[in-house]
Parts: structure tokens; C-alpha cells; sequence
């Protein structure tokens, strides 16, 4: 199966941006669901963004609509987080996920879930300074 690798973490202050990458090796993430989650200290792991295996529909949750965007390059196996306006209650591990079931995505409850993503990644940390 694919094997995930996150990148392009780092320390910003309020107001800036940052760019996460998904990486994939070992398989294509092409039929894959893919989303992002994120877990601050203390708190349990969070539905951020997701996206169809296509790239051609998103979902986010409330509190990043507007300021983070989703997006995927299947031909570079690659998945994306533009994250903007950062604002410190945006610090946390940042984990990427991919779901083998395509089907769902169609589901706007299960595409939110957690454990409906069989493959992971190790995390890769935001901090967001006020």
C-alpha cells in the first residue's frame, strides 16, 4: 500500500502562511480519499480538509473555510495544504490521510472520520506564534 510523508511544516507568526505536501511512494494515490487532520496537545485527532479521488471536490471544516485550500496531483502523487491567515488556535500535528473505499467520500459524515482512512502519515508540526 502507499506509504505517506508529510513536509512543509514549520513556526509562523499570526496572519502568515504555510504550504503542507503529502508525498506517496509505493502506490499510486490516484482511487485513493485523501484528507488532512490535525492534533493539538491534548486533544483528539481532527478532521481539517478533505478531497475526492479526483481533486474536483472539497470539504472543510468551519473553522478554515475561506483561509486553507485543499488540492492533489495525482500524476505527482502528491497532496497539498495551502494554509493562510494562520491563527494560533491553527497549532497542532498535521497529519495526511489517504482511505482505500472511495465511496466515502460521498458520505459527508464518514469522509470526516478518522478511522475511515486506512493509510497515515508520521505528522509533521505547525506552530502559529501570536
Amino acid at each position: 500500500q502507499a506509504q505517506l510523508v508529510e513536509s512543509g511544516g514549520g513556526l509562523v507568526q499570526a496572519g502568515g502562511s504555510l504550504k503542507l505536501s503529502c508525498a506517496a511512494s509505493g502506490r499510486t494515490i490516484n482511487p485513493y480519499t485523501m484528507g488532512w487532520f490535525r492534533q493539538a496537545p491534548g486533544k483528539e485527532r481532527a478532521f481539517v480538509a478533505g478531497v475526492i479521488w479526483d481533486g474536483s471536490t472539497t470539504d472543510y471544516t468551519d473553522s478554515v473555510k475561506g483561509r486553507f485550500t485543499i488540492s492533489r496531483d495525482n500524476a505527482k502523487n502528491t497532496m497539498y495544504l495551502q494554509m493562510n491567515s494562520l491563527k494560533p488556535e491553527d497549532t497542532a500535528v498535521y497529519y495526511c490521510a489517504a482511505s482505500r473505499n472511495r465511496d466515502i467520500y460521498y458520505d459527508a459524515y464518514r469522509r470526516r472520520r478518522a478511522n475511515e482512512y486506512d493509510v497515515w502519515g508520521q505528522g509533521t508540526q505547525v506552530t502559529v506564534s501570536s
